[in-house]
């Protein structure tokens, strides 16, 4: 099974903005991709409610990435310990994104185990080591496929999850740098046409007004 940050990086990826082509344009293609990897059962079916929510979570964690407010849907969540759940809330992922993209846990989240923000969440993930809380959906089915990949936001990795800086690409991407100061998916091809685009900006700014010739004899 994917680790959670290469679950979430699948997930953004169903779209990709630069050919502006939708792996999840139907419910079906949702309850498919969700079975595919591992989130829902064979038995499992979306609806078009579901579809709304998984490009809203999809496109508010695309836009947490980016440092740009995020509006995500509202996920059942629980914070469970060694397996067992000590509370359950519904989660509010509304919250505006913060600095690298993660949103705050506010209010009973920090000791009484109750969840609130769908994420991305702080310290409580599934990939958090030695048995701690963690967040687990409250329901099945594709509601709950959905709320896992919310829950998978709160762990460590988030931090090297990121999409591509260059605006027509989007595309996310799991930083291995030691110092985790990629910014492109490729350097090659998106890295580049960032650079250009920068270079000619800088060249037109340089160049004298041009217009008509009003000097006299």
């Amino acid at each position: 099974m994917l680790a959670p940050a290469e679950t979430v990086r699948d997930f953004l990826n169903t779209y990709d903005v630069e050919s502006d082509t939708d792996e999840l344009a139907s419910p079906a293609e949702l309850a498919v991709w969700l079975r595919e990897h591992g989130l829902a059962g064979r038995g499992d079916r979306a609806c078009d409610d579901d579809l709304a929510t998984a490009v809203a979570l999809r496109e508010g964690l695309r836009a947490a990435l980016r440092g740009a407010p995020a509006d995500l849907p509202v996920l059942p969540l629980r914070v469970t310990t060694d397996g067992t759940a000590r509370a359950s809330s519904p989660a509010h992922g509304n919250d505006p994104a913060h600095g690298t993209g993660l949103a705050n846990v506010t209010g009973p989240a920090h000791g009484t185990g109750s969840a609130y923000g769908t994420g991305p969440a702080r310290g409580t993930g599934p990939a958090r080591a030695g048995g701690g809380p963690r967040l687990a959906p409250v329901d099945g089915g594709v509601r709950g496929a959905l709320a896992s990949i919310a829950a998978a936001t709160a762990g460590a990795s988030w931090d090297r999850l990121k999409v591509c800086a260059e605006i027509t690409c989007q595309w996310a991407f799991i930083d291995a740098s030691r110092n985790r100061s990629r910014s492109w998916c490729s350097m090659r091809v998106c890295g580049n046409r960032t650079k250009t685009r920068a270079y000619r900006a800088r060249k037109q700014g340089s160049r004298p007004p041009q217009g008509p010739n009003t000097d006299t004899v």
